[in-house]
């Protein structure tokens, strides 16, 4: 319990004491990975971003997830397990000039294109098919130094839920 409220104590002292930038700048990278909540299972993510404009930013991305349903097939119940792959490629306009938000933060919105590979069992009758789509999210991120941060991601689509994780610039 000691441990656990000194390391608290030490991350906010750090998070006062730190300096940072955002959003990433024209030209910078900044790589994004983390977990997510869905409808559809807990996705697993990763992306990158690529500053283009001193507000915008765009980057392919890449996730995974996991999904189970369990029926009643009028003599027993029965489990279908679904995977879903997708790869997408994002745009978020950065609000952090036009909100004069403190370097620490950093909030955009944007829409991301996607392509869904559904894996589903042979003998699934259901609906569960590849398909492409477009979908809008919004999020924000705080940085506790120069290059590293937390990020929270809310969006719809298939995404149907949102994301948290961590962002590193380079």
């Amino acid at each position: 319990m000691k441990r656990l409220l000194l390391l608290t104590i030490a991350l906010v002292g750090f998070t006062f004491y730190s300096h940072a930038q955002s959003p990433i700048g024209v030209g910078a990278k900044q790589l994004n990975a983390g977990f997510g909540f869905s409808n559809w299972g807990v996705p697993v993510y990763a992306g990158l971003d690529f500053g283009v404009h001193p507000d915008i930013t765009i980057g392919p991305q890449v996730s995974f997830r996991s999904h189970s349903e369990t029926y009643y097939d009028g003599t027993r119940n029965r489990k279908w397990n679904h995977n879903l792959f997708t790869i997408g490629f994002n745009g978020n306009y950065h609000f952090d000039r036009l909100l004069e938000l403190p370097s620490e933060w950093n909030v955009y919105a944007g829409l991301t294109l996607g392509y869904f590979i559904w894996s589903s069992p042979s003998e699934y009758t259901g609906t569960r098919s590849s398909t492409l789509n477009l979908y809008a999210q919004v999020g924000g991120r705080y940085y506790f130094s120069d290059r590293f941060g937390v990020c929270l991601e809310f969006g719809g689509g298939y995404v149907s839920g949102g994301r948290f994780g961590i962002s590193y610039k380079f």
